[in-house]
Formats: C-alpha cells, sequence, structure tokens
C-alpha cells in the first residue's frame, strides 16, 4: 500500500475536475506539482491513470476503477474526521439534501422545520433536481441524503422507502362528466393529457405502467412542476397525472375531480437514499431517523 495519502486526495480532484490546471486551483497548488504527483502515483502503482489529449485529459479504464474506490475512501475519510469533530448535541455542522421541488413543498416541509428547531446549529442546504439528478448529487458527494420518487435501480444507493403515493388523473369542471364513472385506459387514451416532463421518475412510473398494457402515452402539455400541471387542469386544458397526495388542497375544494380508472395504477413510494458502504454523517443519520420513526 502507498503511504502518501495525499497523492490520492489529488488524484481524486484531478478526477473530478478532468482537468490539472482546475485541481491546481482548487488544491491551492502549481499546475507542475499536480502533474508531477500524477506521475509519481502512476509509477507507484505501475499503470496509466488518464489520457492526455488536446482537449484535457480523460481517465483509463484503470483510472476509473481506483477513482471509483478512492472517492468512495476519502468520502468514508471525511465522513470520519466529521464524526470526530462533531458534538453530541449537534450543535455545528451541515446537512445537504437533495430533493424535488414538488416533494420538498409537499412531504419535506414539516421535518425540515423540525429537524431545525430541534438541532438550529445544523446548517441546511438543499439541492434541487430530477430523481436521476439526486443519486448523481449523492454518488458525487454534493448531497449527504436525497428524498425522491421510487423506484430506483442503482446498485450504489441505499433506499429507505417512507411514504406510500398514488398516482391518479383528475380533470376540471369542462370535463367532469367523465369523474361520474369509472374510465377504461382506452378512453383515457384519446382524451388530451397533461404529464410532467419525461425525466421525471414518477412520469416514467406510470407511463411503465400504460405500456406494459400497450399505450403510448402521447400528452398534450408536458410541464416541468406538479403545480404547473395542476393550474394548467384547473383551467380545463385537459386532464392530467398527478400524485393524489400533492393534490388534495385542490380535490377538496372541487377545483379539480378525480376520474376513476377501471384499473388502477399501482401505489409506489416517496424513498430516503443515501450512498452505500459510507457511513451518514450525524446531522445526516439523525435527519434520517427522524423521517423514517414517523
Amino acid at each position: 500500500m502507498i503511504g502518501n495519502l495525499d497523492l490520492y486526495r489529488i488524484f481524486n480532484v484531478v478526477s473530478r475536475n478532468k482537468s490539472f490546471s482546475k485541481a491546481a486551483q482548487e488544491l491551492y497548488m502549481t499546475q507542475s506539482a499536480v502533474s508531477q504527483a500524477i506521475m509519481k502515483l502512476e509509477n507507484e502503482l505501475k499503470i496509466q491513470l488518464f489520457y492526455r489529449t488536446s482537449k484535457g485529459i480523460v481517465l483509463t479504464n484503470e483510472g476509473k476503477l481506483l477513482y471509483e474506490y478512492i472517492n468512495s475512501a476519502l468520502g468514508m475519510i471525511n465522513v470520519a474526521e466529521e464524526k470526530i469533530l462533531e458534538i453530541n448535541k449537534l450543535n455545528t455542522g451541515q446537512l445537504r439534501i437533495a430533493v424535488g421541488d414538488t416533494i420538498s413543498r409537499y412531504f419535506l416541509l414539516p421535518y425540515l422545520e423540525d429537524f431545525h428547531a430541534r438541532y438550529p446549529g445544523i446548517k441546511l442546504n438543499i439541492l434541487n433536481g430530477t430523481t436521476s439528478e439526486i443519486c448523481d448529487f449523492i454518488k458525487s458527494g454534493k448531497a449527504d441524503v436525497g428524498i425522491c420518487n421510487l423506484p430506483i435501480d442503482d446498485e450504489n444507493i441505499q433506499i429507505i422507502p417512507c411514504k406510500e403515493v398514488q398516482d391518479i388523473f383528475v380533470c376540471g369542471e369542462k370535463f367532469k362528466k367523465i369523474a361520474e364513472k369509472r374510465v377504461s385506459l382506452e378512453f383515457l387514451m384519446k382524451m388530451p393529457l397533461i404529464f410532467l416532463e419525461r425525466k421525471s421518475n414518477s412520469r416514467m412510473y406510470v407511463e411503465n405502467f400504460f405500456k406494459k398494457r400497450g399505450y403510448q402515452i402521447s400528452p398534450a402539455f408536458e410541464l416541468g412542476s406538479h403545480d404547473l400541471v395542476l393550474e394548467f387542469t384547473r383551467i380545463n386544458l385537459g386532464i392530467s397525472c398527478v400524485v393524489k397526495e400533492f393534490s388534495s388542497a385542490y380535490l377538496e375544494s372541487g377545483e379539480l375531480h378525480e376520474i376513476k380508472l377501471e384499473e388502477e395504477i399501482p401505489r409506489r413510494s416517496i424513498g430516503i437514499c443515501y450512498l452505500k458502504n459510507v457511513p451518514l454523517s450525524r446531522a445526516a443519520g439523525k435527519f434520517v431517523e427522524r423521517i423514517h420513526k414517523v
């Protein structure tokens, strides 16, 4: 084993930045010193870690393998250092949470309020993104935990389901008669449909449900937020697919009406996710514990 951990730290920063010059700036080193450190590491390991090209540097296959382990190992070291520095009452520290707009507004806010009241010294950093982006934030070390739509198929991510939700179709006054009886999937496909964008995990879940039954969704509108979907539906631009638990205000007020399907979409879950084999910081652990207990 090579004794100089600094070489691995430098390699990790270079790999993440894909640039010797950017890594040098981050490390407050000269570019020459960074380059020499990488050459030394390559000589000691007897492998080439980067391809040097006119457009920059690219990890070799061996480099990619090393980066995967080094990044996780350094993450564990950083967590260990944070644990030592943190005190039992969590008077200081940081919690980085990756979450989407809809889940943040309709699910996460009460937990954030509770956590902040209990541990006001912990700085909360909220990163916004889709489910795939949230997974990337976690794997790159930018977020400690994520709260997102399930399912997630990623062997590097630990998942804890924490709330079941139901995808339903709703309409405004113009289409109210449709809501008076159960409708078939075939009939629904003939209606002007409003969906979230394709990159949304909840959209993909519902779309897969229809694909398995031989239907291809062709929405009249594809929108970037759940709130916009609700508003477009309220003004009668079409029939939309929404999360029932996040649409209760519209349904209870009578602005929107639930359309019952002959075959309901199976329930799914919202879950907490974090990196496998990397211990959570104390702040992240407490936060996960608070949500999971409820």
